[in-house]
């Protein structure tokens, strides 16, 4: 930066006092001796151009966009990354000199980054992965997975139509299973991947059968609250290599730190304590 001033950074979201981020950005601008601040900012939708536009004027370098607002904070950037575009939706922010907003998608560098940590021997050309959602998290999901080479996706909903207008979008290595079948195409599987609320604190079971995991097969949930979640449990059992949702929320963290403080963190056993505290 080219002034004094200190560098402030945040996640925005509505609501947004359960999110972890602040104590994960916090523990790394300590543990790294970095002048800087991050905050959780509680924002309405109606709020969110307004809020966006200020933020630079007011010393902020960048921002976390979280739940509701990815998908129209994206609409509202001035400089959109190929990954937030394809994806559809931004989680990162970069506040320039100038004032203009440059937008980003990590999420599926996260998830990755998750999947490689938890599950070093996983290789995308085993063998089909089952993708159970067709939400935002998806959509970073399937473009991660294909693009590290994953030949055949497999991907189930609650609701077919959405589901079916993915494919239609990332295309032909994707095939739409029914709900009602997603029981039985895990038994292929190489990697089950539960980009759903469902299993978490507060949200109805996943109620999948289970019973077809193999075992040697990664199974990853994207929810952490609880951390090992009934799908994570039934996979452990099955002797399944399990792989729990928090460590993707640190990973996708770390490309934004780094250019808002200039340093990249580790995650770290540390790191996973402080955003767990």
């Amino acid at each position: 930066m080219t002034d004094h001033r200190v560098p402030l950074a945040g996640v925005i979201g509505h609501p947004i006092a359960h999110s972890r981020s602040p104590k994960l950005h916090g523990h790394w601008l300590k543990t790294y001796g970095l002048v800087g601040h991050y905050i959780p900012m509680d924002v309405t939708p109606a709020d969110l151009e307004t809020v966006l536009r200020t933020l630079p004027k007011a010393g902020f370098v960048g921002a976390n966009i979280t739940v509701p607002h990815k998908e129209a904070a994206l609409r509202l950037a001035d400089h959109v990354s190929d990954r937030a575009s394809v994806i559809g939706a931004a989680n990162t922010f970069v506040f320039r000199e100038d004032g203009s907003i440059h937008a980003d998608n990590t999420d599926g560098y996260g998830f990755m980054a998750n999947l490689h940590d938890g599950a070093p021997d996983w290789n995308p050309q085993d063998g089909p992965a089952v993708v159970f959602g067709a939400g935002g998290a998806a959509r970073a999901v399937l473009q991660a997975l294909a693009e590290a080479g994953v030949q055949e996706i497999l991907l189930t909903n609650r609701t077919r139509t959405r589901a079916d207008h993915l494919k239609e979008e990332f295309g032909q290595r994707i095939t739409v299973v029914d709900w009602v079948q997603a029981g039985n195409v895990i038994e292929n599987a190489e990697l089950v991947v539960n980009t759903t609320s469902l299993g978490m604190q507060g949200q109805p079971e996943l109620r999948v059968p289970l019973d077809g995991l193999q075992p040697g097969a990664v199974v990853t949930d994207l929810v952490y609250t609880p951390l090992k979640t009934h799908l994570l449990q039934q996979a452990e059992e099955a002797g399944c290599t399990t792989v729990d949702g928090l460590g993707m929320l640190l990973h996708q963290a770390v490309p934004g730190f780094e250019r808002w403080f200039g340093l990249r963190p580790e995650v770290d056993a540390d790191a996973r304590a402080a955003a767990l505290a």
